[in-house]
């Protein structure tokens, strides 16, 4: 699992598609997150969970399913593009951001970039089978940075974003009609599946009864 707390900038080399059309591979100068990474490993781009299968020379290779290209925008991604790395979390690490897993849920596009002082508040359109699961104050992850929601409607949200997300992450130039990968918390699913299984366990003992 990942926190949301990107560690680095990396820069896409290469995103290569066989012919059979299906998948893609895709490879990514980095430095930090190279650190202790072997084949094998998991890293977060962009907030998509990737495995290492080539790894040296200051870049890391991964290759990208059909699903992946389906679900995420990593397959818009064009040479020299910088996207957000994450190792995922070490057993002793500090979860400074929220529980992410980087199985992105959808894509969302930047509706609006308004400016402040110390602040920037983006407005965000995700898919309407999304919008349950983005709570006011909740958290979501945007190309897999973890961030706080500050207000949410019913086919979009806002966050705000302070000067050290927009300088050390992608967030920072995502210009408006821009996609971006959303991951909801993983928690609030839990617990609609949960309550939705309970209302059907509690259903049928009270037609038992009768």
């Amino acid at each position: 699992m990942f926190t949301g707390i990107v560690e680095e900038l990396g820069v896409v080399v290469a995103l290569t598609r066989p012919d059979d059309g299906g998948s893609a591979r895709l490879t990514v100068a980095a430095d930090a997150v190279l650190g202790g990474t072997r084949t094998g490993d998991s890293v977060a781009v962009d907030g998509c969970c990737l495995t290492v299968v080539e790894n040296g020379d200051g870049r890391w290779t991964a290759d990208l399913m059909a699903e992946t290209l389906e679900r995420t925008s990593l397959g818009e991604r064009v040479p020299g593009d910088q996207v957000n790395l994450e190792r995922a979390l070490a057993a002793d690490g500090r979860l400074g951001g929220h529980v992410v897993q980087g199985h992105v849920d959808g894509v969302g596009t930047v509706l609006s970039r308004t400016r402040g002082k110390r602040w920037e508040v983006v407005e965000i359109a995700l898919p309407a089978e999304l919008a349950r699961y983005v709570v006011g104050q909740g958290s979501i992850a945007v190309d897999g940075v973890s961030l706080t929601v500050v207000h949410a409607g019913d086919d979009s949200f806002t966050v705000s974003l302070i000067p050290e997300t927009t300088e050390r992450t992608t967030l920072g130039r995502r210009e408006v009609g821009e996609h971006v990968n959303l991951e909801v918390d993983v928690l609030s699913k839990y617990v609609e599946r949960h309550l939705a299984h309970g209302a059907g366990l509690r259903t049928a003992a009270h037609g038992g009864a009768r």
